[in-house]
């Protein structure tokens, strides 16, 4: 974010590290802030979409709304998006930043069974997928997203990102023009809304202590 205004869009920095995929890219949307973040949802599927290229058969990548990845549901990364601090809701932001980190090794064979609702992509089956292939994929699969989301509008983004939440019962799933989600309660009236903006300040999969994925 502290490069993002100088450096412009497509610009693409990451972190070496043996355990963890860590990469960041800035956007420059036309559309106000409002509607603008729903660009958090194209890097998502970018995200899901990179790591399904490399994972093993019928390994169910998850994402628990709005942030959070998980491979059979172990926990391992997700999601962030960053702003202008005086960015104004009905006015397009200078830009967007799409941040992302994903744990491919486990620091020790225990952590298996000390935190089993943490996990990494070595213990999924990854094979040698390392943090250069997560974001060499996610870059390809995030440039497929933006050209998806000029030549059919939002809606098949919102719907590849809603096929890949994690399940609900008895409800059904549409994100709002500036990037709610609506979950209805099937057989009820009730429709709850999830703010969006409110969701991203606080990223639900980092653990701030650790720099990385909570375990």
């Amino acid at each position: 974010m502290d490069i993002a205004e100088e450096s412009g869009a497509g610009t693409l920095t990451y972190v070496g590290r043996f355990d963890l995929a860590e990469f960041a890219v800035v956007l420059e949307p036309g559309e106000p802030l409002r509607a603008a973040r729903r660009a958090f949802y194209a890097g998502m599927v970018a995200l899901t979409d990179a790591l399904r290229a490399y994972a093993p058969p019928n390994k169910e990548i998850a994402i628990d709304w709005p942030d959070a990845i998980r491979v059979d549901g172990g926990l391992v990364g997700g999601g962030r998006l960053g702003w202008p601090s005086s960015a104004k809701e009905d006015e397009p932001p200078r830009w967007l930043v799409f941040g992302a980190m994903i744990r491919t090794v486990a620091m020790n064979d225990r952590e298996a069974a000390v935190y089993p609702l943490a996990s990494a992509l070595d213990q999924e089956g990854f094979g040698e997928t390392g943090a250069v292939q997560v974001t060499e994929s996610f870059t390809r699969h995030l440039m497929r997203a933006l050209d998806t989301w000029q030549a059919d509008e939002f809606d098949r983004i919102a719907s590849q990102f809603l096929n890949r939440l994690v399940r609900e019962r008895n409800t059904s799933h549409v994100i709002a023009n500036n990037g709610d989600l609506l979950v209805h309660r099937i057989g009820t009236d009730r429709t709850d809304r999830r703010d969006l903006s409110k969701g991203l300040l606080l990223p639900s999969w980092l653990d701030p202590k650790l720099g990385g994925p909570r375990l």
